[in-house]
């Protein structure tokens, strides 16, 4: 009994610093990296007018999230970065640029973060059955390793849904998007100013996007390598399709007006046939739920007193 008590304050040792390293990268990881914590403290500390001596007084008025939680994590994704093959980085940090690059986190905190879920999942199940008394010891060890495979899968499985998520937000945004940008073309505006209306006048994730491709222009990149990587970090075939008649039309010296017309009829013939694909889909989608919720009490609820008044006959 001493020994499994120590075994489960152990365990919940283990697991609190696990999700307080989570929480401190999900936390951390929203703040602008090219700020720097200490100018600014300091410029906050100027604003209230309070009198700081020294940095060390600055760095103390941190969190202690930001000052040993979020250092930590960073250490263990360093550390995990060496054993971690070149392609697993570099696919970790595409899927990210799919995801809208969420919480400003780096492909090497990711996947640190496997390791941190997996022992958050598996010593919380563990502790579960050490304080059940009454768990077998092979149910134990595979229901431990089930729960630490999917905590360690998880972030991965995270990160897809919200790939899901934001392909999905701009595959709905993009007919009216181009609506909206082939009125400016027609009106006069550039085509670069029209983007800028565009993402002017809404907050999805496809005026985000395009608001980085102005940005990127404005910067000095040339509109062809800006749109090509804003494609690229979409990865739908509806925008890679948009921006090569964008920039096939700027080649060739065609209507510009006229291919965005071309374009927006598409995208909106193309949204209506996946909407009538995805109710075609719904029947099929329902026997789930009806075969193992709706059918089993209904059949409960039809047959429990037939059945009860059977037995009661026989049993009389």
């Amino acid at each position: 009994m001493v020994n499994i008590l120590i075994w489960a304050i152990i365990i919940l040792v283990v697991v609190v610093g696990a999700v307080a390293l989570v929480l401190a990268g999900i936390g951390a990881t929203r703040r602008n990296e090219e700020d720097d914590p200490l100018m600014v403290r300091l410029a906050e500390a100027a604003e209230r007018g309070d009198v700081v001596s020294s940095l060390e007084q600055i760095e103390m008025q941190q969190p202690f999230r930001q000052r040993v939680l979020l250092p930590l994590l960073r250490r263990v994704g360093e550390f995990s970065t060496r054993f971690t093959p070149q392609k697993a980085l570099e696919d970790t940090a595409k899927k990210l640029e799919l995801a809208g690059n969420p919480g400003s986190i780096d492909a090497a905190t990711l996947l640190a973060s496997r390791f941190v879920f997996a022992a958050v999942f598996g010593g919380g199940l563990l502790l579960v059955a050490l304080l059940a008394h009454n768990w077998p010891f092979v149910r134990i060890f595979v229901v431990v390793i089930l729960f630490t495979a999917l905590g360690f899968f998880f972030p991965q499985l995270l990160l897809q849904s919200r790939i899901d998520a934001r392909q999905k937000d701009i595959r709905k945004a993009m007919p009216d998007a181009l609506d909206l940008l082939t009125i400016c073309v027609e009106a006069g505006l550039g085509f670069d100013a029209a983007m800028s209306k565009v993402s002017e006048k809404w907050e999805t994730q496809l005026s985000i996007a395009l608001l980085r491709a102005i940005r990127e222009i404005q910067l000095g990149k040339p509109r062809r390598d800006a749109l090509k990587d804003m494609a690229d970090r979409i990865g739908i075939p509806e925008m890679t399709s948009f921006v090569a008649a964008v920039i096939q039309s700027e080649i060739l010296g065609v209507s510009l007006a006229k291919v965005l017309r071309i374009q927006s009829d598409q995208m909106r013939v193309k949204r209506r046939q996946r909407a009538e694909e995805e109710a075609h889909q719904a029947p099929i989608k329902m026997i789930i739920p009806m075969a193992f919720l709706t059918f089993p009490s209904i059949f409960l609820i039809l047959l429990a007193p037939a059945a009860m008044q059977v037995q009661h006959s026989i049993f009389k």
